[in-house]
């Protein structure tokens, strides 16, 4: 018998869409994230820490992604991603995620606590249990992709936990367990700190 598959979540009352031209901002701090894709009925998800945005209209992000892992070819094939923003809560799962292989394991049906939101606004699965997501449609540019690992993607979807994001930022306070992971290497990652304005 087949194992399970992850279970389907429905738009949790805290998860609320993000106004497109504010979409960079989720990935703007140099959170590492969750990148998923699916295509010929199976779906997949790797940690990337090398991840950036790029563009404001229409926003635009780069991730760099291996050739040895099994989400390039689902991406390539599918021309869709999504970025999930795992927190501090999930550091363990993001670990699992990133500590194995797609070509190997079935990650939806054998860690546990991993599974997807249904999003019917995004082509490509999102993340449950994170604090922010971006669908994107992938712009190829097959030399960039080959030479250097580097995907391009426009976003055209975007949500975000409202206790820690709202009207265009990031607010921690008080919710340590949703604080945006950081990797340093091997396991080790940082939380974001305290909030710093300037005069305008």
């Amino acid at each position: 018998t087949a194992a399970p598959g992850p279970t389907m979540q429905r738009m949790s009352s805290h998860r609320l869409p993000v106004p497109l031209d504010r979409a960079t901002r989720l990935v703007n701090h140099g959170p590492t994230v969750l990148v998923s894709a699916t295509h010929g009925g199976r779906s997949n998800v790797m940690a990337a820490a090398w991840n950036m945005a790029l563009d404001f209209a229409p926003p635009k992000v780069a991730v760099v992604i291996d050739k040895i892992t099994f989400t390039r070819g689902l991406i390539e094939s599918s021309g869709h991603f999504t970025l999930s923003v795992p927190c501090h809560a999930r550091a363990a799962l993001t670990s699992a995620i990133g500590g194995c292989s797609g070509k190997e394991v079935d990650k939806a049906a054998t860690l546990p606590g991993l599974a997807w939101i249904d999003e019917p606004a995004s082509p490509a699965p999102l993340v449950d249990g994170c604090v922010a997501w971006l669908a994107c449609k992938l712009l190829p540019e097959a030399h960039i992709q080959q030479t250097y690992d580097l995907f391009l993607g426009e976003v055209i979807g975007a949500w975000a936990d409202e206790r820690v994001f709202s009207q265009g930022r990031w607010h921690f306070e008080g919710h340590d367990a949703l604080r945006t992971l950081h990797h340093v290497a091997g396991g080790h990652y940082l939380l974001p700190g305290e909030a710093v304005g300037t005069p305008p």
